[in-house]
């Protein structure tokens, strides 16, 4: 069974529009903290990583709105693995409030050397670490 990972997201001022509704745009912020959060949990740090020579990017992001969040709302965004390649791996992510489905999404995810920006394998280390929790 695949490993969900959650992280709490509060919604500001500075994610919403005039009329108090969270831009669309923002949900990929939360995704992104949701998966950056993973990583993490995982003992990688991303932005340490372009030290080592390597970058992840986003490659394609497939998303659908199911309700509005609003100014003050407290959400949960998850991130689990879909599907893990040796260059790139696919998170299935949804945004909740409470039990109420907000958001979701497919993410592709490569791993691209720093200084030519072309694809290579992720570190086995951190390969691993995603391979456990799939």
């Amino acid at each position: 069974m695949k490993e969900v990972f959650s992280t709490p997201v509060r919604v500001y001022i500075e994610d919403t529009d005039a009329g108090g509704i969270v831009y669309y745009v923002n949900y990929l912020k939360y995704m992104e903290r949701a998966r950056t959060e993973l990583l993490r949990a995982l003992g990688y740090d991303k932005p340490a990583m372009p030290e080592q020579g390597l970058l992840l990017v986003v490659h394609s992001a497939q998303i659908q709105y199911r309700r509005s969040a609003l100014l003050d709302d407290a959400l949960r965004a998850t991130a689990a693995i879909g599907k893990l390649g040796r260059a790139a791996v696919t998170f299935e992510q949804k945004i909740w409030r409470g039990d109420e489905l907000i958001c979701e999404g497919v993410v592709k995810v490569a791993c691209v050397a720093d200084d030519s920006r072309r694809p290579c394998a992720l570190p086995e280390p951190i390969y691993s670490a995603l391979k456990a929790v799939t």
